[in-house]
């Protein structure tokens, strides 16, 4: 039992906990209208381009006070890089998912691999970003290179790894690694991205019979290509 208390003595009451004034969110609910922002920034970007979006539509469309959107970013600029940003690192593929897709057969790990990256590029979220990368990054080149540092550069270094592990006996050096690995992103990853975005989709069971074709094909001409 707790210690009683002396006579004459009252209970001293705990200090009321602050709580968010009249209209004033919570820090969570901060958090999920600056993800709804962000969001919202990233389709506008792309449906409208870079120069004919605004920080009034994009603060109209998700119901925020103009200056509240540049207190939180300063312009639009920064808007859009840290919706991109936001995009990217929510899209991409961890190293983690690809190392547990390997096994003792090479075919089969690059099949695995080249259909969770084809399956990745190929959500919706994928697709968006390819098009509003390639539609903004010539003005905006550290948008491509941030893409590339977060998610196609650590790709290349992992594939370029497993080749050099797998293919050591066989004389593979580091360059030709290297090689291989924008070779197998550009020939079996590339090839279902850029036909969705140029209008022309391709059905699974398509998808599926060119990632294993394009796999097969990589190997071959890997295998032919030497140690030069």
């Amino acid at each position: 039992m707790p210690p009683s208390k002396p006579a004459g003595q009252t209970a001293s009451k705990p200090a009321p906990k602050s709580r968010p004034g009249p209209g004033r969110p919570t820090r969570e609910q901060a958090q999920e209208r600056n993800l709804e922002l962000l969001d919202r920034a990233l389709d506008l970007f792309l449906e409208k381009g870079f120069e004919r979006t605004t920080i009034e539509g994009i603060a109209s469309s998700v119901g925020m006070a103009k200056r509240t959107v540049y207190s939180l970013y300063g312009d639009k600029k920064s808007l859009f890089k840290a919706s991109l940003e936001r995009a990217i690192n929510d899209w991409i593929v961890p190293i983690d998912v690809l190392r547990a897709a390997e096994s003792d057969d090479l075919e089969k790990t690059l099949l695995k691999i080249g259909n969770i990256l084809v399956d990745n590029m190929l959500t919706p979220e994928g697709l968006r970003l390819l098009r509003i990368t390639n539609a903004e990054a010539y003005h905006l080149p550290e948008i491509g290179a941030y893409t590339y540092a977060m998610g196609t550069g650590p790709t290349l270094e992992y594939l370029a790894g497993l080749f050099t592990r797998r293919l050591k006996a066989q004389g593979m050096k580091r360059r030709q690694a290297q090689d291989a690995a924008l070779a197998f992103l550009d020939l079996v990853v590339g090839g279902p991205a850029s036909s969705t975005v140029w209008g022309v989709p391709m059905e699974d069971r398509e998808i599926a019979r060119h990632t294993r074709y394009c796999v097969r094909l990589f190997l071959r001409g890997l295998q032919g290509a030497g140690a030069g």
